[in-house]
């Protein structure tokens, strides 16, 4: 009597593979779904109080005189 050679492990392979795209398909919609929550959720003022730092402008005769100095 001949004995089985194949394994098992390669009958569940269609089944291991679409369950691993599961996870990582549910673990990515966890992550867009609470990006989208907290970001509809958040308050204005969280919004309207970013400070940016003033941007510093220097004319053309100081960065020449930089230059030649």
């Amino acid at each position: 009597m001949k004995t089985r050679s194949t394994s098992s492990l390669g009958a569940l392979h269609p089944v291991l593979f679409f369950a691993v795209v599961y996870a990582i398909a549910l673990l990515f919609s966890i992550f867009i779904c609470s990006s989208l929550f907290y970001s509809c959720n958040a308050s204005q003022a969280d919004v309207s109080q970013k400070q940016e730092a003033p941007a510093q402008h220097t004319s053309l005769s100081q960065s020449t005189a930089a230059l030649i100095k």
